[in-house]
């Protein structure tokens, strides 16, 4: 519960965490949530200063870029072992998913998850549990999922030739395309020109 609160901002980099504090919130004794801090200090979300305690982890990164980083680095990753072991049925969903995006209007409410089934369908076609859960660590701590500013039909098209290239079979073209489509997003460009 507490890496989840740190993941999606709800404790905030720089921010105290007192045990006791935090015992209250989660409704448990103070035993666990030390042995918590702990876990998540060797997992380094948690820093501990033997005169100030323990303190969110603070990133050189603003969290979204981080989120974004990670997840290019993950997603090409994924890309890459799901061109070796997607399935025909599994490329059928992928496009059809991918052909009700590439049809939504810009303002489509519905976007955000559809693109959030391309994705994850992809992450399940590489066939690593432990990549999937990663995933979904990353996509919560983004609760309304990635914002994404650019028009649905270029994310439908960037889809696409991912798509193209996982039926190709080729990892190292698929895995390319998925990292410049997460971190060329106009939004990370905007963000490291501003």
């Amino acid at each position: 519960m507490l890496r989840e609160l740190i993941l999606t901002g709800e404790l905030t980099a720089g921010q105290p965490l007192r045990q006791r504090d935090l015992a209250a919130r989660l409704n448990v004794s103070q035993t666990p949530v030390r042995e918590a801090l702990r876990r998540l200090e060797s997992e380094g979300l948690v820093r501990s200063d033997t005169h100030r305690g323990a303190t969110v982890a603070e990133s050189a990164l603003d969290a979204t870029e981080e989120n974004y980083l990670i997840r290019a680095a993950l997603e090409s990753l994924g890309a890459e072992l799901a061109a070796e072991r997607v399935t025909e049925v599994e490329l059928a969903e992928i496009e059809r998913i991918n052909t009700e995006i590439a049809g939504l209007a810009d303002d489509d409410p519905r976007y955000g998850g559809l693109n959030r089934d391309f994705h994850f369908h992809i992450y399940s076609a590489a066939r690593s549990p432990m990549l999937t859960s990663l995933m979904r660590l990353l996509w919560q701590s983004m609760p309304d999922g990635p914002k994404v500013v650019r028009p649905h039909a270029e994310s439908a098209a960037q889809h696409a030739e991912i798509l193209a290239a996982l039926r190709a079979r080729d990892g190292k073209t698929a895995s390319a395309l998925t990292y410049r489509h997460i971190v060329g997003s106009e939004h990370l460009a905007t963000e490291r020109r501003g």
